[in-house]
């Protein structure tokens, strides 16, 4: 099994391809090893030590390593586990625990603003969530109040140097220019 390593904008993060579906829907991000609990893989990972973030996507585990880590020593260790566990089919999740996306609900919108939201939602999964997943991340909608989107950026995106840069001249512009009504873009 060959798992390939790709760099992300975030240089604290790198995304490991297994060459097979990680999640068949949805992703899951684990900022801390007790929210890694509930995978096998994603503590394995959070046990090496350096391990401050590990998401899974598609197609994908990006994994985070804390500041003055050291890629050089962590990459092996990090393919290790990886290759371990997909090779030997091992689940994902715990039994007793919840698969799948780990973002709380959508923010209350204001039912008057029904098709300004579906025309977010749509640019958002179409034309923003595959470009961020390509470096190894995702973002989901949170909310539209007065103008503004409300964004949650995980994976290699959370955190990233970029990724202030990625929402106000990247994400922002496309918003503004697809649906008038948008005024702002803020991560939430």
């Amino acid at each position: 099994m060959l798992i390939e390593t790709e760099t992300t904008p975030n240089p604290a993060t790198l995304k490991f391809l297994p060459g097979q579906v990680v999640m068949a829907s949805g992703t899951r991000d684990f900022a801390d090893p007790e929210e890694a609990d509930a995978s096998p893989l994603a503590a394995a990972l959070f046990s090496l030590g350096d391990v401050t973030g590990v998401f899974f996507g598609r197609d994908f585990v990006s994994v985070t390593i804390a500041p003055g880590g050291d890629w050089a020593d962590a990459r092996p260790q990090v393919l290790g586990i990886l290759l371990d566990h997909f090779s030997s089919a091992a689940p994902l999740f715990n039994a007793a625990s919840a698969a799948g996306i780990n973002i709380p609900a959508d923010v209350n919108d204001d039912p008057a603003d029904a098709d300004i939201v579906e025309q977010i939602k749509d640019l958002i999964e179409t034309r923003v969530r595959p470009a961020v997943a390509r470096d190894g991340g995702d973002i989901v909608y949170r909310g539209f109040d007065k103008g503004t989107v409300y964004l949650a950026m995980h994976g290699a995106c959370a955190g990233c140097p970029s990724s202030s840069a990625t929402l106000k001249q990247g994400i922002e512009t496309l918003l503004k220019h697809y649906v008038p009504e948008v005024t702002e873009v803020r991560a939430a």
